[in-house]
C-alpha cells in the first residue's frame, strides 16, 4: 500500500475519521432526525468511518437496531467506542465487516431482514461501479425505505485567496490537485466504470422515487479558537501529505505548504487569526416503492 499514491490506509485514518465525526455530531444528529421515522426498526451505517452518524442513528431511533457496517474492523471499533462513550443511545449498535464489492449476500445475511433506513456517507465512491453499488443498496431496502446517499457538495475552504506567500489561489490549486488525484484513484479502482449523471438519477435508475437532494452550509468564520486552528492545520496537511506521493502538487507550491504546515516557521498557518471554515455538503435520498 505504502507504493501505490492511491491506496488509502484505513485503519491509520481512524483517529482523524473519529475527530471529525465528534466535531460534525450537531450535522448527523440533524440528518438523522429528518430520516429516521418513529416505526423504523433496521438503520444501517454503510463506511461508517469514525461513526458520527452510528451515534447518531442510535440515538434518534426509538425502537429495533443500528448497524454499523465497513470493511476496516478498526473503524468499526472507533464508532462503537463513540456510541459507548455517549449517553442517549435508545437501541443496540451492531458492527458488520462487509465489502459491497463483494456483493450483497453476506451483508443481508449480516442485516437479517430489509433495511428501513440505509445512509451511505462518501463511501460508494470508492467502488469501481458506483451505480451497481447504490442498485446494491437500494436492494437491501424493504418498501417505503430510504436510501441517503452523502455524496458531493462544495469544497471546503479554509485560507484567503492571497496569503502573501507563493503565488495567490494556493487553496484552489491544491482542490484541482486533489481532484486529479480523485479521478486517478477511481480510474485504478477494480471493475471501474464511470457514471457519467449525478447521484439522484442514480437513485432513480436504481428504482427509487421520490428523490430529493438537501444541501448544509458549514460556515465558521475569523478568528477561529485555537482548537478549530488546530483542525484546520491538521485537515490541509493531511490532504497535501496524501498528495505529495502523487506528484500532482506542484513543486512551487509544495514548497508553500512546507512552510505553511511547519510550526517552527513564522508562516506556520496556526499563528493566522484570518482562517475560517465555509464548505456545503449534500444529501441524496430516495424512497423504495
Amino acid at each position: 500500500m505504502a507504493d501505490d499514491p492511491y491506496a488509502i490506509d484505513w485503519a491509520a485514518e481512524s483517529g482523524r475519521l473519529s475527530g471529525a465525526a465528534q466535531d460534525d455530531a450537531a450535522w448527523y444528529e440533524a440528518q438523522a432526525a429528518a430520516l429516521v421515522k418513529p416505526a423504523d426498526r433496521l438503520a444501517v451505517d454503510i463506511g461508517s468511518g469514525g461513526g458520527g452518524m452510528t451515534l447518531a442513528l442510535a440515538s434518534t431511533q426509538t425502537q429495533g437496531r443500528v448497524v454499523a457496517v465497513d470493511i476496516e474492523p478498526a473503524l468499526l471499533a472507533a464508532a462503537t467506542e463513540l456510541a459507548g462513550e455517549r449517553p442517549g443511545a435508545r437501541v443496540r449498535v451492531e458492527t458488520a465487516v462487509a465489502d459491497l464489492a463483494d456483493g450483497a449476500e453476506s451483508l443481508r445475511e449480516a442485516l437479517g431482514g430489509p433495511a428501513d433506513l440505509i445512509w451511505a456517507a462518501a463511501s460508494v465512491h470508492h467502488l469501481g461501479d458506483q451505480q451497481a453499488a447504490v442498485s446494491l443498496l437500494a436492494g437491501l431496502l424493504g418498501p417505503g425505505g430510504r436510501l441517503a446517499l452523502a455524496e458531493g457538495g462544495l469544497p471546503v475552504r479554509h485560507l484567503p485567496w492571497d496569503i502573501g506567500l507563493g503565488e495567490p489561489g494556493l487553496e484552489v490549486r491544491l482542490d484541482l490537485a486533489q481532484d486529479r488525484w480523485f479521478a486517478a484513484m477511481r480510474a485504478g479502482l477494480p471493475h471501474s466504470v464511470r457514471m457519467p449523471y449525478g447521484w439522484t438519477e442514480a437513485l432513480r435508475r436504481a428504482g427509487l422515487v421520490q428523490v430529493t437532494t438537501r444541501t448544509t452550509l458549514f460556515e465558521s468564520a475569523p478568528p477561529l479558537d485555537p482548537r478549530q486552528r488546530q483542525r484546520v492545520v491538521d485537515g490541509l496537511a493531511h490532504r497535501v501529505n496524501r498528495l505529495r506521493p502523487s506528484g500532482l502538487l506542484d513543486p512551487a507550491d509544495s514548497a508553500t505548504w512546507d512552510a505553511l504546515l511547519d510550526p517552527d516557521r513564522p508562516e506556520w498557518l496556526g499563528h493566522r487569526t484570518d482562517l475560517f471554515r465555509l464548505s456545503a455538503r449534500s444529501v441524496h435520498v430516495g424512497v423504495r416503492p
